[in-house]
């Protein structure tokens, strides 16, 4: 007799129920049909074709962006009993073939493969000679060519419609606008396949957003304040900055690595390893790391430069707080950001089209920035979602509001009109607070009547006056001018005092984001802290003999709640989530031992 979805579920992964639209997927895929998914990251996408794969005949077909995602995966599917395995260039001929011939052989249940040898001749004859149960198409947004993480070799896709025609597919993303679910669809050939969006609130990450001033300092602050000791991911848009920016917070103190492609292979494996593996390092990284990263417990996503889409912002500040626990995404954000990325749109080589939408994207995100409202209900609305104020965002906790600001803008545009029109918003503000300073005296702007008319505004409201006119189309910048701020046809009725203009305020620092937000360890009580800490101790000593990351063994919230329950007996320990079977089988005597242990030393 076949095992049902939920005994799947409970005896494999050790979960009592399922969440959200999951039970409905695997029911729908199950039983045959095609789907496209659109979860949240940490919203449990993965059980979307895990379990419909352990209750179809046949072995189950995952196509993985990234080696480290499979290897991650697969490791955790082996500890719950699962037969699982992966086929990429990680592999010596001689590996690969064994796990060839257990395909052959219907000894797997899960089998992940990379894009590009899964659309191999080779690959693909493999495939039909075997009993496939469905196929997985893993972060499918890497088919839009529209999307932040484009890859060609998704494109080859659709011959898995052509050639396995009557195998169910379900292709799963964390993100996709309108626009790019149209295009995964189309190219996946999943049209008539059930749509299934499942909310993408996160509510448990806080969204923060700074005025850049002292960027290091105020990511320094930031950590120390709310985070340090804890795993974070901090992202940069060069690799000079990722190099730099880990070595000074490592000279402060901050457990810092740096990641991006530009290191040697052998060290970005070492420094990914510890990541994953040890507790309370942070990485400063380029967006070619984070993907394939299945860590749980990263606390904080951070960005010292400006993502290029409301996407890629969503995406990557998603790989924080996986565990539901509360996490933060903070940024600190200026006008230099939204000139170069702008630069950057330009002088890529797509086509005016593939311009267009970059820009229109990024002016979205730009939106996100200059919002006097809530963060949450910006971010959801761009992906179609309505929602209410969160409470849980730095302009719901510390709102800005707005104010008028039509005299200081007619004293901005008239100093980009007085200057020529060939200056940064930098070189602007100090010609309306009057600083003669070399460059200003050079080209005689201390001579001009704009001189020292905004003295009464500092110099963090100018960038916010700026940053804010080109978010309103007041002005553009001039790429071929480096930057240059230029006006726009809409300045003309602000200059000529037809039109007034609201801004939002500048405000100080948001209420710390860590306040009343107790970490698991905080919010357990005196007496099973040192029962938590040992769990931990014991847990770290497993994921070393084995080789895995130790979240790979069992969830820090698994190990609360064994820390909480202190369970005396194998029955007691398997009702708490994240203890299936095999893993009970495997641990269960250690575990109640600890527990029993500090039973035994209570007074």
């Amino acid at each position: 007799m076949k095992r049902s979805a939920l005994a799947v579920l409970r005896e494999t992964f050790g979960h009592a129920g399922f969440r959200g639209a999951q039970e409905e997927i695997i029911g729908h895929v199950a039983s045959g049909g095609d789907a496209l998914v659109l979860m949240p990251t940490g919203g449990g996408k993965s059980l979307c074709y895990q379990v419909p794969s352990l209750l179809r005949e046949g072995t189950g077909i995952v196509v993985s962006p990234l080696i480290a995602l499979m290897q991650d995966q697969v490791a955790a599917l082996k500890l719950v009993g699962v037969r699982a395995a992966f086929l990429n260039s990680s592999q010596d001929a001689d590996t690969a073939r064994t796990v060839e011939r257990a395909l052959l052989a219907g000894h797997l249940d899960l089998l992940y493969v990379a894009a590009e040898r899964l659309t191999l001749p080779r690959c693909l004859d493999l495939l039909a000679k075997s009993k496939i149960a469905l196929f997985a198409i893993d972060e499918a947004h890497c088919v839009s060519q529209w999307g932040h993480d484009f890859r060609p070799e998704y494109l080859q896709l659709s011959v898995l419609q052509e050639r396995f025609a009557d195998v169910p597919r379900i292709a799963l993303t964390a993100t996709a606008d309108p626009q790019t679910r149209t295009e995964i669809a189309t190219r996946l050939g999943l049209d008539g396949a059930r749509l299934f969006v499942s909310s993408f609130d996160r509510p448990n990450i806080r969204y923060t957003i700074v005025d850049k001033a002292d960027p290091r300092a105020q990511l320094l602050r930031f950590i120390r304040e709310d985070h340090m000791g804890e795993a974070g991911i901090v992202y940069c848009l060069s690799r000079r900055k990722v190099d730099e920016t880990a070595a000074w917070l490592a000279g402060q103190g901050v457990n810092a690595l740096a990641y991006h492609a530009g290191l040697e292979t052998q060290t970005r494996t070492e420094h990914q390893a510890r990541f994953q593996s040890e507790d309370g390092i942070v990485m400063v990284a380029t967006i070619a790391f984070g993907m394939g990263i299945d860590k749980p417990d990263v606390r904080f996503v951070a960005h010292l430069d400006l993502p290029k889409s409301m996407e890629g912002y969503y995406q990557e500040t998603g790989r924080s707080g996986r565990d539901g626990l509360p996490a933060d995404a903070w940024m600190a954000y200026g006008l230099a950001d939204l000139v170069l990325q702008r630069r950057l749109i330009e002088q890529s080589e797509g086509s005016e089209a593939f311009k267009r939408v970059s820009g229109a994207k990024l002016d979205a995100l730009l939106g996100l920035c200059e919002t006097a409202g809530c963060r949450r209900v910006r971010l959801l609305g761009y992906f179609g979602e309505d929602s209410r104020p969160c409470g849980n965002c730095d302009t719901c906790l510390a709102p800005p509001g707005t104010w008028d600001a039509t005299d200081a803008a007619r004293k901005a545009l008239s100093a980009i009109y007085r200057t020529g029109q060939r200056f940064g918003a930098v070189h602007l503000i100090d010609v309306l607070r009057g600083k003669s300073g070399e460059r200003v005296t050079r080209w005689d702007h201390d001579k001009l009547g704009v001189f020292g008319i905004g003295a009464d505004i500092d110099e963090a409201n100018w960038r916010s006056v700026f940053r804010q006119l080109v978010a309103l189309g007041f002005t553009q910048v001039d790429h071929e001018a480096h930057g240059a701020l230029k006006l726009t046809a809409a300045s003309r009725n602000v200059l000529k005092g037809e039109q007034s203009v609201e801004m939002r305020k500048v405000v100080a620092r948001a209420k710390s984001a860590s306040a009343g937000r107790a970490s698991v360890s905080a919010a357990l009580s005196g007496d099973a802290l040192p029962l938590f800490d040992r769990l931990k101790a014991w847990r770290a000593g497993e994921a070393r003999s084995q080789g895995v990351p130790a979240y790979v063994i069992l969830h820090d919230s698994t190990l609360a709640e064994i820390a909480r329950t202190k369970p005396r007996t194998l029955d007691a320990l398997g009702m708490i989530g994240g203890i299936g079977a095999s893993k009970l089988a495997k641990y269960g005597e250690a575990l109640v031992g600890l527990a029993g242990a500090e039973l035994s030393e209570s007074p």
